[in-house]
């Protein structure tokens, strides 16, 4: 009976070893995979109290264990998989082995694709991107607005603070998106941001494989994805591979010397801070110092900057990326702060998600006014730094500011000249169709502001970036004149859609409480859009414009069968339109009529333009 008695506790006291043990094992990251990706190599690096002192192992058809690595910190292993063509979905068990005794298990699944996931249609010039803010458009679930386990609560009346908008309040209005003729939206970091202030914009995140609770959980926002695509919504994922934020919880245990760029520095309480100096990675007389100190300084001293030529690292943030693409059904990712990683790494991870997704896009953020600076990522230039790029995609930068300058310019004659000489540049770029193009985003002034609350420039830019070549993209509130009068403080910047919350005395999905001129300016956008979203012509269409001449620039859009003439008056009085000019184009019996207006156009005789006014003049 003692002797029994023994056996029993024996077990039961290996049992709860094994049990406590599991506990241990934080982390398994990716937590899951898939069967069938064209790169069959998986790398995931699993956390864990002492997880070093165990060996892993695996016995699964088509999987093949090929390198544990053990590294100077004990909680941490890196293990390497093989994966066959012919792998089938299903779930195996890792198993983490003391000697012969397994000390603790993990059950990793490879799911079944996607029918055409490789295929995926990324977002294109046929598309209008809307941006939305997370925490700033709708609180759909007031429940979420705090979290038990997350630094920074609620407060709606501070500019930077926690307002409450969520993915649910998104996904309850993507038939106002899809009325309004966005066709994607481009959604700021959704990912987890523990931090103690500041966090609700994103950009800091804290843990990559994991939605912020705030906003919602990754079920959510895999859910939101899908039916935003039942609307004919595609979803564009904001990400960060330059850095993490501090409380990211790698910080506070790290697995080895490099993971952070200056992290011994840090270690000792040092911070050291990117120059910001872009065009160095370009500069044909730089030094390795000025370069060191730009790509490897952090950020801020809240945004540690990751070292990417870390072969763990390195593949962590490449696999990370797909992984969203593949889980959330992704049509596009824009990715943050483009130059200011490691330029090679910038090969390799865009060419590793390309190599993945051949029809997919990728739009990067390089936030410099030269077009030579911007064009340097983009795919196909060549590039006097050797860089082999296969990034698709940039914010068109020059164009925003060029374009910008010409709507305030006041000079009678020359106004806009600043956008027809900067269009003039294209030749820089290996691809300025796949440009975004854009008024205004969420680290910027917004339209309205810009243009002074003048209401006739706004419909003229609002105009322009609807029908120039590239991909237009919209900041959430444009379409209703939101502003940032008296400042630009990023949170009043990012400011709450009026209707999106409980007690709201304005609706901007209703239109309740809106002025005329936001009603206009709402049916305005929306008619040009939703006539954009069938129109061939300037989804694939060639451009040619015209030296603009006292105050009238103007340009076509056309194919060899349909053409689209854009007309924008600068002029605050009425001015007469002579056609002769245009003979390239248009001829004397040729006819239009303006989708603004409704108005029907003969090109044998001068049009009378209105004073400050565009007009969209579709060709018969």
């Amino acid at each position: 009976m003692t002797y029994l008695r023994s056996i029993l506790l024996l077990t039961i006291f290996a049992l709860s070893t094994v049990m406590s043990s599991a506990q241990d094992l934080s982390r398994v990251e990716p937590p899951f995979w898939w069967a069938g990706m064209a790169n069959q190599y998986l790398q995931l690096m699993i956390y864990g109290t002492n997880i070093a002192e165990s060996s892993p192992q695996i016995d699964y058809p088509g999987v093949s264990l090929t390198k544990i690595t053990k590294v100077k910190n004990p909680n941490y292993l890196f293990i390497d998989l093989q994966l066959t063509e012919d792998v089938a979905p299903g779930a195996f068990e890792i198993e983490f082995r003391r000697g012969k005794k397994i000390v603790q298990t993990y059950t990793y699944e490879l799911n079944e694709r996607r029918e055409n996931s490789a295929l995926r249609q990324g977002f294109n010039s046929s598309d209008v991107l809307y941006l939305i803010t997370p925490d700033r458009y709708v609180n759909g679930d007031p429940t979420n607005d705090e979290m038990p386990d997350l630094k920074e609560k609620l407060n709606r009346t501070f500019l930077g603070g926690r307002h409450g908008g969520d993915i649910q309040g998104i996904q309850e209005h993507l038939n106002y998106v899809a009325d309004m003729g966005f066709t994607c939206i481009w959604l700021n970091p959704v990912l987890e941001n523990d931090m103690a202030g500041y966090s609700y914009h994103g950009y800091s995140t804290t843990d990559f494989y994991k939605v912020d609770a705030r906003f919602g959980s990754n079920e959510a926002f895999r859910k939101f994805s899908l039916q935003a695509k039942e609307k004919g919504i595609g979803l564009i994922m904001d990400m960060i591979i330059n850095h993490s934020g501090s409380e990211h919880w790698w910080m506070k245990d790290f697995p080895m010397d490099d993971w952070v760029n200056y992290q011994p520095e840090f270690l000792k309480g040092e911070y050291h801070i990117t120059t910001h100096r872009k065009p160095v990675v370009q500069d044909p007389y730089r030094s390795k110092i000025d370069v060191k100190e730009f790509s490897d300084g952090w950020f801020v001293p809240t945004m540690p900057d990751l070292n990417q030529r870390n072969e763990f690292m390195s593949t962590y943030l490449l696999q990370n990326s797909i992984w969203w693409i593949e889980y959330a059904d992704l049509k596009g990712i824009r990715m943050d702060t483009y130059p200011y990683p490691d330029m090679d790494y910038l090969s390799k991870w865009s060419c590793g998600v390309m190599n993945e997704y051949p029809n997919f896009n990728i739009v990067g953020e390089e936030w410099y006014e030269q077009p030579a600076v911007v064009a340097h990522w983009q795919k196909g230039k060549e590039s006097a730094t050797g860089h082999d790029s296969c990034l698709p995609s940039l914010m068109d930068f020059p164009l925003q500011s060029a374009f910008i300058k010409s709507l305030n310019d006041d000079r009678d004659l020359d106004v806009w000249v600043d956008a027809y000489a900067m269009l003039a540049l294209d030749f820089i770029y290996p691809d300025p169709d796949n440009l975004v193009v854009f008024p205004d985003n969420h680290d910027m002034s917004r339209f309205f502001t810009q243009v002074n609350e003048n209401f006739d420039l706004f419909k003229l830019g609002i105009a322009y970036y609807a029908t120039i070549r590239g991909i237009p993209q919209f900041y959430y509130g444009t379409e209703i004149l939101m502003s940032n009068p008296g400042g630009e403080d990023h949170g009043l910047i990012r400011s709450d859609f009026p209707g999106g919350w409980d007690g709201d005395q304005v609706n901007g999905f209703t239109g309740d409480g809106l002025t005329p001129q936001q009603l206009e300016a709402q049916l305005y956008m929306k008619k040009i859009l939703n006539w954009r979203k069938g129109n061939e012509t300037i989804h694939k269409g060639e451009l040619m414009h015209y030296n603009p001449k006292e105050g009238v620039y103007v340009f076509f859009r056309y194919t060899e069968k349909d053409k689209v003439m854009i007309i924008l008056n600068k002029n605050k009085t009425a001015k007469g339109l002579d056609f002769s000019r245009f003979g390239e184009m248009i001829q004397p019996n040729d006819q239009g009529v303006d989708i603004i207006s409704n108005q029907m156009v003969d090109f044998s005789r001068a049009l009378q333009l209105d004073p400050l006014s565009a007009m969209i003049v579709e060709l018969n």
